[in-house]
């Protein structure tokens, strides 16, 4: 059990709140993108032009959000480390929750871009921020396990869209596939409880009060010879796995709903039918890929503790790279290849449980939200291309050339490993002030 006071247990709940919701919002247009895409790009649903530009807009979108996420985590890094970290948390939940619910008033593709750019900003700054606040707040001794709780939130905000997209627009609007997915963005702002509770609950962090606020931290800092090995450790650990999380996980809805529709003309189904069974397996592969991540999440813990950092990301490395190469490399039936996304998510989702504590450990407290939100959310610059590539290759053809696309995304964790020698242990350090 850990030994954290009440406060310290309501600063670990607000900061879940608040990257639970991060990615619930994040992570929305990928369920309605099927229905959204062709509406506003007055193409019928389902039909062959539908399913290409879906891919490509859904490649091109998640990269557009990678890269506002890069600068919003960099710009409210810094921010944090100027301003403080509970200031910077609310703002950044505010944004990003006012962002989403505008995206379902957008009247074209265009509109939506920038909507989806402007929720970037906070979904980018709000983790710096989050994670920051956690691993000053909470005791030394605690630090892993809270860092590992506080990136259960993630599933948990995929679990919330999952379900939400399927009560909306596999249920009570089923029959209306052209309007459900607005009603499914409006709910993006139910972070707006989140923010709540850190406006009233929540102050900032003595270790950031007594720290030396004199001169103001800057990126080029992050490079000087002292702290150029820190940045360069996090930086290439994070760009490999957010490369690979997000080559698979952008076009999972889409994925599912290319084998949903395969699995429908197979049936003879008629069109809600079809619509339920399409909305019914997005949910199957989006939870399973939950659900894995929960627990690989959970996993960091002892991973960490006794394999130590580095030996923790070559295990989660190589076995993402075999979990994704397995599941879109081998002749399957349609169904098990989704149930194939829990070992994807135990993998490729759950090293990501780590980042919460490891990169707050590189950095001293002037510098922290700054360093862990530039590594972080460069990657996601790196990141971008892999949506973006993977979406314009698969809208060339059909579902297989999509699922051969993905096959070589398990690669991609695979070069990591030769990263391994930069990679800096903090197994056993203190929290440098």
């Amino acid at each position: 059990m850990l030994s954290l006071t009440r406060y310290q247990w309501t600063v670990l709940f607000a900061a879940w709140l608040g990257w639970g919701f991060d990615i619930f919002d994040s992570l929305l247009f990928n369920f309605v993108a099927p229905n959204c895409v062709p509406t506003l790009l007055g193409l019928a649903i389902g039909s062959p032009e539908a399913k290409s530009a879906t891919f490509f807009w859904t490649g091109l979108l998640t990269s557009l959000l990678l890269l506002g996420w890069a600068v919003g985590g960099i710009l409210f890094g810094a921010v944090a480390d100027r301003i403080g970290r509970t200031k910077t948390l609310l703002i950044t939940i505010i944004v990003y929750a006012l962002g989403t619910a505008s995206c379902a008033f957008a009247p074209n593709i265009w509109v939506l871009i920038v909507c989806r750019l402007f929720t970037s900003l906070g979904i980018g700054g709000e983790w710096a921020a989050g994670a920051t606040m956690v691993a000053e707040v909470v005791p030394e001794k605690s630090r892993i396990e809270a860092g590992a709780i506080l990136y259960t939130s993630a599933p948990i905000g995929l679990l919330l869209a999952t379900f939400l997209n399927f009560q909306v627009a596999g249920s009570l609007l089923k029959s209306s596939p052209e309007t459900s997915w607005r009603y499914v963005f409006l709910f993006g702002l139910l972070p707006a409880f989140a923010a709540f509770v850190v406006r009233f609950l929540i102050k900032e962090p003595e270790k950031w009060e007594q720290s030396d606020q004199s001169k103001p931290p800057t990126i080029a800092e992050l490079f000087s010879p002292e702290n150029r090995p820190l940045t360069i450790s996090g930086l290439l650990m994070a760009m490999t796995a957010l490369l690979t999380w997000w080559s698979c996980n952008a076009f999972i809805p889409i994925v599912a709903t290319g084998l949903a529709q395969v699995e429908a003309t197979t049936r003879n189904l008629v069109a809600a039918d079809k619509q339920g069974l399409i909305e019914a397996w997005k949910a199957l592969a989006s939870n399973s890929f939950n659900l894995g991540g929960l627990i690989g999440t959970l996993f960091t813990v002892p991973a960490a503790k006794f394999l130590g950092r580095r030996a923790m990301f070559a295990t989660y490395f190589l076995l993402s790279g075999l979990a994704v190469l397995a599941t879109f490399g081998l002749d399957l039936p349609p169904v098990t290849r989704l149930y194939l996304y829990f070992p994807i998510g135990l993998t490729v989702f759950g090293v990501f449980g780590s980042f919460t504590y490891y990169l707050p450990e590189l950095f001293p407290t002037r510098l922290r939200a700054t360093g862990a939100g530039f590594c972080y959310n460069v990657g996601r610059v790196i990141a971008a291309g892999g949506p973006f590539l993977v979406g314009s290759i698969a809208s060339q053809g059909n579902l297989q050339l999509a699922l051969n696309t993905l096959f070589y995304v398990g690669f991609i964790p695979l070069v990591g490993l030769c990263f391994l020698p930069l990679v800096i242990e903090t197994r056993g350090q203190v929290l440098a002030d």
